[in-house]
């Protein structure tokens, strides 16, 4: 079963790759970031989902599946 982080940095990956963002751009700060790349537990905060899908220009199907992961 794939984790937030796959999903999160799967998207994120290929944003970078096509130069769509920058990290300045993807709204997620890198205490997070790093987080994410070291414990595949980890979840961002839902606010902070939000915030990098809407920095990233997810699509909706994307929010959707990120937020899945997020605790209410």
């Amino acid at each position: 079963m794939e984790t937030f982080a796959q999903k999160f940095l799967k998207i994120y990956d290929r944003k970078i790759l096509s130069g769509e963002i920058t990290f300045s751009q993807s709204g997620i700060n890198k205490s997070n970031f790093t987080r994410l790349c070291i414990d595949p537990e980890y979840v961002m905060p839902r606010e902070e989902i939000l915030l990098c899908c809407e920095k990233m220009h997810l699509t909706e199907e994307e929010k959707e599946g990120l937020l899945a992961f997020a605790k209410d």
